[in-house]
């Protein structure tokens, strides 16, 4: 009944809006020509004749120059034949100012580079885009509008570039193979061409899209006709990988004293796709390649309050993973720990989206006892996504997740929808119902529920959302760190624009947000003001002061924060991303026998990338964490430190070529509690990681790695527990020595 009143108020709502949906009269259009012969890089390097191409000049900017004609000239010349499309930038510039370097795929997006976006189904929604730098590095991903971008997809793709006296050459060759269009005679693609000059903060397109009508950004797309008598062809790709290590590590076991183990591994499986009649992608695995090659990024894990978030790394999942992303989080891929095997159908047919994904997790079974009667048992868990598009750029969608193991169960149902209404507001609506069933028998259900409205245009930004969790709502499979809530945020901006100078734009905004639990009870409430500033140089200044009050384990706390975020790319050969915060936060696991309390708080972020040269690139991290007792907070008068959290990264990368690189790291993080303050355990941890790779291609790889874990500890065979605190991180906890090679066959 539920669903019922709430699709029946979107379709009102949608037929309310219904003519603001017609197509608008003038879209651009070009006409692009079949050639015999396939262009070459020289083709546009000296001037040789060729077949006709379609010639693309009128560039303009969407950034910072709304509507300005493209600082540099850029032309575009688009061509195909019966299996590829072809297309060429000719950017002129100084070679000197060129801001590019050699880099691993997909680490350029600080680069001057072009782009070519492409919305092959011609829904005015989603896009295919394809990036390149000055020296033929590849960025690829798929664009949604009113979603933004993911950059988990990977397209096999071709270029070639060079960089000439008045600026630099591009060629790219995109095999219709890699994308999925209708099975028609004719078509007609959107189609958008670009160009970025990083150190004007320069953003220019054709056709000319602009700030004021986004969300909408393939919306606005030109229309690209032309093409006929065109197909993927039969597209089949089969992806065998081998992986063979050695470890050693600490097995700390329960009931069995810590002992170092070393054992050989061996791993082989092997990814197949098949693409299903031009639209729906098969994926299926067997023993899948779940391994994740690239280390997490270092984050503060000490004295949060929620779980910290970690970014989805393993290939598998993070390809279309835009087709399980929900308002609210209810499939984050990382809760699939273990798994042995995978599957997942993903597509669109018409104005339908599909994605289904189910796979086995073997981590449940192996976290019981060994003699618990469900060791080894596996979880099964399992995604539905089913999405109809309608009018311009709004849809409706089901999505449904299920996690069974051992009898117990959690199972999700939702439904959401994205609504274009008048003057360029939108509307996301979502509700979600759960039940679930613990090891115990158990039996909960709860709902959830989501609404936001946001208008966004080149001097005002403005969104509210409301979110609505029972206290026991469980989303297993998703990433809700909190439930029992009821909670109201707003944001409203403007911007001032400057055309032609050093500053591009500022102005201030005002956020608010207020979150009563389903009894009533007040549990947060913030006001913050804000003051942005962007520069040229990709520059940009942050401050905001907040006030905060904040109820915890029902003790009430107001607290205050000012926060400065300073972002450079002043020069080429460095960058700089900062932040630093000050005022009061809660000790949120106090030491046995205190009451959380609140402390003068310390964070700082610093990360400094330095290119000395095209092909070597030095990151250096630094994160700082440090709370303090109160002045005065007890009879001494003393203000003791809680805890200090300090983390450091270096790495160093040299891409020899654009498929061989080399990169190393080193990490540290120090935990530095007053363990009569704080539940903390003082630890120190030192790691070492070095990856050789040689990426051909997405699916065709080689890499060699090594990493080595050290922590402060003492190894004491003779007294319980066997491991005590050392000073010095210098005790080896785990070591790894990997090789692993993937090579894709495509037919």
């Amino acid at each position: 009944m539920r669903y019922s009143i709430l699709l029946l108020a979107f379709s009102s709502v949608a037929a309310t809006c219904f003519p603001c949906f017609a197509a608008s009269d003038g879209t651009p259009s070009i006409i692009i020509p079949r050639v015999k012969r396939p262009p070459k890089l020289s083709d546009f390097l000296n001037g040789v004749p060729r077949e006709a191409e379609k010639v693309v000049t009128d560039f303009r900017q969407m950034d910072p120059g709304d509507g300005a004609p493209v600082s540099q000239p850029t032309k575009a010349l688009l061509s195909y034949d019966d299996k590829n499309l072809y297309v060429a930038f000719i950017a002129k510039d100084d070679p000197k100012l060129i801001r590019a370097r050699v880099a691993k795929r997909k680490q350029i997006v600080d680069d001057d580079r072009i782009t070519i976006n492409i919305d092959a189904s011609h829904d005015h929604l989603h896009a295919y885009w394809f990036d390149v730098n000055p020296y033929a590095v590849q960025l690829d991903g798929i664009t949604t509008d009113g979603y933004g971008d993911d950059f988990s997809w990977e397209g096999l793709w071709y270029t070639e570039a060079k960089i000439t006296p008045d600026g630099y050459v591009v060629l790219i060759t995109i095999p219709f193979k890699t994308l999925r269009f209708p099975n028609t005679p004719v078509q007609r693609w959107g189609i958008m061409l670009g160009r970025f000059i990083n150190r004007n903060s320069e953003f220019s397109m054709w056709p000319y899209i602009t700030r004021r009508k986004l969300p909408q950004f393939v919306g606005q797309f030109g229309h690209m006709d032309g093409l006929e008598n065109i197909s993927p062809g039969r597209n089949i790709q089969i992806i065998p990988y081998a992986m063979t290590s050695g470890s050693h590590y600490l097995d700390q076991t329960p009931g069995v004293p810590p002992h170092l183990v070393t054992e050989p591994n061996f791993r082989a499986g092997l990814d197949a796709k098949l693409v299903i009649k031009d639209a729906l992608t098969l994926d299926a695995t067997l023993n899948p390649d779940f391994s994740q090659v690239e280390s997490d990024e270092p984050q503060v894990t000490v004295n949060q309050r929620y779980e910290v978030q970690f970014p989805e790394k393993r290939p598998f999942f993070m390809e279309n993973a835009s087709y399980f992303t929900t308002p609210q989080n209810l499939f984050f891929s990382r809760r699939i720990v273990d798994p042995e095997y995978g599957i997942r159908l993903t597509g669109k047919i018409g104005r339908w989206n599909l994605g289904v994904l189910a796979s086995d997790d073997r981590a449940p079974g192996k976290s019981l006892s060994k003699a618990d009667s469900g060791y080894g048992s596996r979880a099964s868990d399992n995604v539905l996504s089913l999405q109809r598009d309608f009018f311009k750029d709004s849809h409706v969608r089901l999505f449904v997740t299920d996690t069974e193991f051992l009898g117990s169960f959690n199972r999700v149902a939702s439904m959401d929808t994205r609504i274009h209404l008048k003057n360029n507001f939108f509307l996301v609506a979502q509700a979600v119902t759960s039940v679930s069933r613990d090891l115990t028998r158990r039996q909960t259900s709860g709902d959830a529920y989501y609404t936001q409205i946001s208008h966004s245009d080149r001097k005002w930004q403005y969104n509210t959302t409301y979110t609505d969790r029972s206290p026991d709502f469980q989303a297993a499979l998703g990433y809700i760190p909190r439930t029992n809530i009821r909670e109201v945020k707003g944001r409203l901006g403007y911007k001032w624009w400057l055309d032609k100078k050093v500053l591009v734009n500022f102005g201030p905004a005002i956020i608010a947000s207020g979150n009563w639990d389903r009894q009533g009870r007040l549990q947060d409430r913030e006001v913050a003001a804000e003051w942005d500033m962007e520069f040229t140089h990709l520059t940009s200044i942050i401050y905001s002061h907040s006030q905060i009050f904040e109820l915890y384990q029902n003790h009430e706390f107001s607290k205050s924060a000012n926060y400065f975020i300073f972002n450079t790319g002043w020069y080429k050969w460095l960058a700089m991303q900062s932040s630093f915060a000050n005022g009061t936060a809660v000790n949120y696991y106090p030491a046995s026998g205190l009451a959380p309390f609140l402390g003068d708080s310390q964070e700082a972020n610093v990360v400094l990338t330095i290119r000395p040269t095209p092909k070597l690139r030095l990151d250096e991290t630094y994160i700082y964490s440090h709370l303090r007792a109160h002045s005065g907070w007890d009879l001494t008068g003393e203000t003791p430190s809680i805890y200090n959290n300090h983390i450091a990264r270096s790495k160093v990368n040299y891409q020899f070529t654009r498929q061989l690189s080399l990169r190393a790291i080193v990490d540290y993080n120090g935990v530095l509690p007053n363990e009569s303050l704080v539940s903390l355990t003082r630890t120190k941890r030192m790691g070492y990681d070095v990856l050789l790779t040689y990426l051909l291609h997405p699916g065709t790889a080689l890499y060699a790695g090594y990493t080595d874990i050290y922590q402060n500890l003492l190894f004491d065979p003779s007294k319980p527990p066997y491991l005590q605190l050392s000073r010095y991180p210098d005790f080896n906890t785990g070591r790894q020595v990997f090789v692993k090679l993937s090579y894709l066959f495509r037919y």
